[in-house]
């Protein structure tokens, strides 16, 4: 049966063999999440630490971790789920197959959400220092909760049918918090707390808040699909679930999750922003400390039976990159329906999702002769760019279904060898500047502002794409180390810049002259144009060493309106493009942020556990 609490899943898990207990003492500090990205790197189960020092609380992580132990805890509810959306897709469906859907009415059902007088998580009362401090990253600015359920609703509309349920983190203490009475509420740009933050000002009521940690796993994955505004979450999360979500009444806020483990309930500070951050963030990189809004804690409910659950976020692939393939797999069927024309859109994980995009999309406005260059492509760019968080994307390559009818989005070599095929810089490169990007990335100008580039490609083949280094490259002086990547992109060492720090501030630098050197001193007859793309890196053997290597590091350290110049550049009727390579400088800038990387003395702490007799041993 479907899990009613995060208890009946970790028992469940553990009976299955996807759950490991780790007795041994472990430091919610540092110690776990060092744990918990070693275990999931290797694929390994469910981990509950049921000796957290300094804690009464146990915490549990890698619940998502792999592909079949997400398939394992949604087992008795996805097909059901996957059949509500395919009759949304098409409502006629269940006319012709009438036994395959006649359960729908039933699973419908759960999707309502109830009020009920008392629940499990008002079992009890604590404080916020109590709870599991855990810390993930050496320069993290304190510690977080890194899988909340964050609940709000819209003071014009109360009610359980129009509430939202977002992952947004939150900071425990540090910083200018004071212990046990305020935290700190980040969330990023497009997220429908916002929304409902703005109309609460506006109405001059206050804006509450309240933070659910645990429950059923489908509670969690709820949290980060990307539902349209106004639907709540809890409808999704009642049919994954496989019964409807039980909120508490209470007379003096925000209904509670009846079955959740933790329930923190608080009202925003009206204007009284703090410094949130530095937090290791998914992207690879520290987020910065930034001013966020303040949560007033008015309540802190748990269940006698409460377990913590955690997540550790860090270069992808980490147990979200579980999150996205659950929505892909229940979502992507719906895109061409919201899309008209769209097949396929993917959002790269290597990435860091949101710096990279492809799509796959047609050309049907003039069937009656060959497409020879991108047109409806283009419109149905910008409708990808204009759909909620997809909007966050910097980078989207596009390509023609028509072109190859095989192409397969998840095939990202062969989709990039594809396009780079039929790309032309001359007139394929769509620049949008002075834009917002995600907020947690920080190649751009300032924070949420940077650029965006659309590359559209359809028609047959028209470059050759090298796969060796011509013994005749010459490379300008403080270039070296050219190293193919794909075919047609090669990777070459370029001057170092100063290094990140952790102030947000703009580089007092011009981090575009080397690369502007590099590309003036070729004409179009030289060499390097046998290369479509020529990246500008810090290190060309580890871009080089790995396709991930190549995604994450370009993607996520590129502004597309600063990083990106060309051989033989021009601009025509403020359209960029340039008739040879395309040189894109994808090193660490001064105004980046500085890379996530473990404390050594944890580390060695952790492989001493790991060794042959000791607790942690066998695990990865």
């Amino acid at each position: 049966m479907p899990y009613r609490s995060l208890r009946q899943c970790t028992d469940d898990l553990q009976r299955h063999g996807h759950l490991v207990r780790i007795d041994a003492p472990i430091d919610a500090n540092l110690e776990a999440a060092a744990i918990h990205r070693r275990v999931f790197a290797a694929g390994g189960p469910a981990l509950l630490f049921t000796n957290v020092v300094g804690c009464k609380f146990p915490m549990v992580s890698n619940l998502f971790g792999t592909w079949e132990r997400c398939q394992f805890l949604f087992r008795d509810t996805y097909a059901a789920v996957e059949r509500l959306v395919q009759l949304k897709i098409d409502p006629t469906a269940a006319l012709r197959s009438p036994l395959k859907y006649a359960s729908a009415p039933l699973s419908a059902m759960t999707m309502l959400p109830k009020l009920v007088g008392d629940g499990p998580v008002m079992a009890h009362e604590t404080t916020i220092s109590k709870l599991p401090q855990l810390v993930s990253w050496p320069r993290d600015g304190g510690p977080f909760v890194t899988l909340p359920q964050v609940y709000t609703e819209d003071v014009r509309q109360p009610g359980l049918k129009r509430s939202n349920l977002g992952m947004y983190r939150i900071q425990l203490a540090g910083r200018d918090y004071k212990p046990d009475e305020e935290i700190g509420l980040h969330y990023q740009i497009h997220r429908s707390i916002g929304v409902h933050q703005r109309v609460a000002m506006e109405a001059g009521e206050p804006f509450r808040v309240n933070i659910f940690v645990g429950g059923p796993p489908a509670m969690s994955l709820s949290a980060v699909m990307p539902l349209p505004e106004g639907m709540s979450e809890l409808t999704f999360a009642g049919a994954l679930c496989g019964q409807r979500i039980r909120m508490v009444r209470r007379p003096d806020g925000l209904p509670v999750h009846a079955d959740t483990d933790f329930a923190i309930c608080g009202t925003v500070v009206p204007g009284g922003l703090k410094p949130e951050g530095p937090f290791g963030d998914h992207l690879g990189y520290y987020s910065l400390e930034h001013p966020f809004p303040v949560l007033k804690v008015e309540h802190v409910f748990h269940r006698k039976d409460a377990i913590w659950p955690f997540t550790v976020v860090g270069r992808p692939p980490q147990e979200d990159t579980m999150f996205g393939r659950l929505i892909h797999e229940l979502t992507g069927p719906i895109i061409p329906t919201v899309l008209p024309g769209i097949k396929a859109v993917h959002a790269v994980d290597e990435s860091g999702v949101h710096p990279l995009l492809l799509a796959i999309g047609s050309e049907r406005y003039m069937p009656f002769r060959e497409a020879d260059r991108p047109q409806e492509l283009l419109t149905q760019a910008c409708a990808i760019l204009g759909q909620g968080q997809l909007s966050l994307a910097k980078f989207l390559w596009i390509a023609a279904e028509q072109d190859d009818p095989t192409l397969d989005l998840h095939d990202i070599e062969t989709f990039f060898t594809h396009m780079l095929a039929r790309a032309d810089w001359k007139r394929d490169l769509h620049f949008h500047t002075e834009t917002t990007i995600d907020t947690l990335d920080y190649s751009g100008s300032d924070l949420n502002a940077g650029s965006k580039l659309v590359v559209a490609a359809v028609g047959p083949p028209r470059f050759d794409l090298v796969t060796e280094v011509p013994g005749d490259l010459r490379l300008p002086d403080g270039f070296s180390n050219p190293r193919i990547v794909l075919p047609g992109v090669l990777a070459v060492t370029g001057p170092k810049l100063p290094a990140p720090t952790f102030e947000p501030a703009t580089s007092p630098f011009d981090t575009q002259a080397e690369v502007r050197r590099f590309c003036e001193s070729y004409s179009e007859s030289d060499v390097i144009n046998r290369f479509r793309m020529v990246l500008v890196v810090d290190d060309a053997d580890f871009v080089a060493e790995s396709l991930g290597n190549f995604l994450w590091a370009v993607f996520t350290r590129t502004n597309p309106a600063a990083d990106i110049d060309g051989v033989a550049a021009f601009t025509h009727n403020k359209h960029w493009g340039c008739r040879g390579a395309l040189v894109l400088d994808a090193r660490v800038k001064p105004h980046h942020a500085p890379v996530l990387e473990e404390d050594p003395e944890v580390t060695k702490r952790i492989e001493e556990l790991a060794v042959s007799g000791g607790p942690l041993h066998g695990l990865w």
